[in-house]
């Protein structure tokens, strides 16, 4: 009976996380699970009941974003590192399994190095965008690096790292969501939304990115409302798992052609003509789906500035880092203003030409991604790395 003890930080870790659970149990199903993870993971979890694991800490407790929120939370990381680290010495597991959330996963790594637990890291850290030189580190305290993106394999296979690829677990996510195949008209419904033409808003999952993208999402909305060929058109904010209607309720205001859905992301992509996506996994999942997309982010200056200094890829969006080249535009910044973004979304609904274009390259994308399994492959490919 293996000992799983799995760490994932923040909404999309959660919902790896619970798929690689669900691997696990399907490979081992007598497997003992511990995990800081969320909803997702839990929900798993309590559909095998194995006794001895469970939930320790819900990520939200903890998910910052940023250098400055990083400094200014510091304590707070401290006592959640120190939580975790006695935790991990009582439960003494076979494995402990970090999924990306770099900034804590990779102090968890050292410790549990320091200690001879054996450590696997699921999707590895972006270090082919920033921190090279934590590939070190990988190299140190990490056993097996389980890596979900075709482009890295030349990267870690030329620096020495050891690692396993069986495809991306979104794949898995998105074609097994129930609203991506849902009707157009029963998700409406049951999202209590009117049948109106949808644009998608996705803001993020953490705070700072709601209170820094919410503004500009309703400037935008408000010009777009007020073109008369616009003016029947329903402005959609997906909420992320982790957040609350209130988190957005107060940028909205009274704007009746503005709403608020939460937990279901994928069926609110599906079904709009065009979203505008807050830079991250989103843009991806965006692709997943096929729905035509503009990529925007903005931040506080400081934290923008140190990024761009060490940054060293022409992308921010994983669909375009995979192709190669740019399939949908990326507004950061300065150029995420409610003006380009109605340009850039116009054209999507406008321009026959642009929209196939992207949509040609979204086939690419999911192409080079592989089919699905990723997450059960991982699953397995763990087991018989643990049993060597």
């Amino acid at each position: 009976m293996a000992r799983y003890y799995i760490i994932a930080g923040e909404a999309s870790g959660d919902l790896h996380g619970s798929n690689l659970m669900r691997g696990i149990f399907q490979e081992d199903p007598s497997a003992q699970v511990r995990f800081w993870g969320g909803a997702m993971m839990d929900s798993v979890y309590r559909d095998h009941q194995v006794p001895g694991g469970g939930l320790v800490r819900d990520y939200k407790d903890g998910a910052v974003m940023g250098f400055t929120q990083i400094l200014l939370h510091w304590n707070r990381f401290a006592r959640r590192f120190k939580d975790c680290t006695a935790d991990i010495l009582s439960w003494n597991p076979d494995v402990v399994i970090l999924i990306d959330y770099p900034g804590f996963n990779f102090r968890v790594a050292e410790f549990a190095h320091k200690h001879a637990f054996k450590v696997f890291y699921y999707i590895a850290p972006k270090v082919w965008a920033s921190r090279e030189g934590r590939i070190r580190k990988l190299k140190a305290y990490v056993d097996k690096l389980f890596i979900v993106f075709p482009f890295e394999i030349p990267y870690f296979s030329a620096r020495g790292v050891d690692f396993i690829y069986r495809g991306n677990p979104l794949v898995d996510a998105v074609d097994g969501a129930s609203d991506v195949s849902m009707p157009r008209e029963e998700f409406l419904r049951s999202a209590s939304l009117p049948d109106k033409p949808v644009i998608a808003l996705l803001a993020g999952s953490r705070t700072s990115e709601i209170s820094s993208m919410m503004p500009t999402f309703m400037q935008f909305a408000d010009m777009m409302h007020s073109m008369e060929e616009y003016s029947g058109y329903q402005f959609v904010v997906a909420a992320a798992p982790a957040r609350t209607l209130s988190d957005y309720s107060r940028y909205i205001g009274g704007r009746d052609y503005v709403k608020v859905v939460s937990g279901r992301t994928y069926g609110v992509m599906k079904h709009a003509e065009a979203a505008v996506v807050n830079s991250g996994t989103a843009s991806l999942e965006c692709a997943l789906v096929g729905t035509p997309q503009v990529v925007a982010y903005k931040g506080a200056a400081v934290n923008f500035f140190i990024a761009k200094s060490i940054i060293k890829i022409k992308y921010i969006s994983l669909g375009n880092l995979i192709l190669g080249r740019t399939c949908f535009r990326e507004l950061l910044q300065y150029y995420f203003t409610p003006e380009n973004v109605l340009a850039e979304v116009r054209r999507l609904l406008e321009d026959g030409w642009y929209r196939d274009r992207m949509l040609e390259g979204y086939s690419r994308i999911r192409e080079s991604l592989g089919g699905t399994g990723a997450s059960a492959a991982v699953a397995k490919a763990m087991i018989e790395e643990l049993e060597k």
